[in-house]
């Protein structure tokens, strides 16, 4: 049995599983008012409404009368601020890696292009057939400028969405860059597979994706 619940920012949140309704009960972001509606149910009813949550939610009642309010968590969709505390980290690591991989690639694009690709020439293997040698020493020569300027304008959109997502800015845009940063093109990518993860992961989470403008 999963639940659709409305959250105190208002949206709807779905496919929880009863094993959560009662974590997020005893950690205070569930109350008797809370609108809910079971799979099976056609219109939402409060949670009080529901026999499998009662008793649990008398008792929490029972316990919250003698606990301190700030130790009361807020309900599901939290705030801005706890969104924000979330998002820095992750957001923080992609402008970091993003940064070092638009100045490792701009420099060595400008560099290559400057130099006509000189120190990248090197001599073919003898076992390279006579139609690949242009195309090899394209890739060794101007055209590596091309591909690592390239590279470093992806780095610079990871850049930018990481920035719009320290904001709680474009989502949808947030999410982009996090899987773009774990593309294997980079040499960053070692950095970029692991903060992109983290990154996405966070970007999942019910509180933070309420506070996304």
């Amino acid at each position: 049995m999963t639940y659709t619940i409305i959250g105190g920012d208002k949206k709807e949140y779905g496919m929880v599983s009863a094993d959560d309704m009662r974590r997020w009960i005893t950690e205070g972001r569930l109350n008797a008012q809370t609108l809910v509606k079971a799979e099976s149910d056609a219109e939402f009813r409060q949670l009080g409404e529901f026999p499998e949550f009662a008793a649990m939610l008398a008792a929490e009642i029972r316990e919250r009368s003698t606990t301190p309010a700030a130790a009361i968590q807020p309900p599901i969709g939290g705030s801005r601020d706890a969104a924000l505390g979330l998002v820095k980290g992750p957001a923080m690591a992609l402008i970091v890696t993003a940064g070092l991989g638009i100045a490792y690639y701009a420099f060595s694009g400008i560099f290559t292009l400057i130099t006509g690709g000189a120190m990248f020439q090197q001599q073919m293997p003898a076992n390279i057939p006579p139609e690949w040698e242009p195309f090899i020493k394209g890739m060794q020569g101007p055209l590596a400028g091309f591909i690592n300027l390239a590279v470093a304008a992806l780095n610079g959109f990871v850049l930018f969405g990481a920035i719009k997502m320290l904001r709680l800015q474009n989502r949808g845009l947030a999410v982009a860059v996090s899987i773009v940063a774990m593309l294997p093109c980079q040499c960053c990518c070692v950095f970029g597979l692991p903060f992109g993860i983290w990154a996405l992961v966070v970007l999942n989470k019910p509180e933070v994706k309420s506070q996304f403008g």
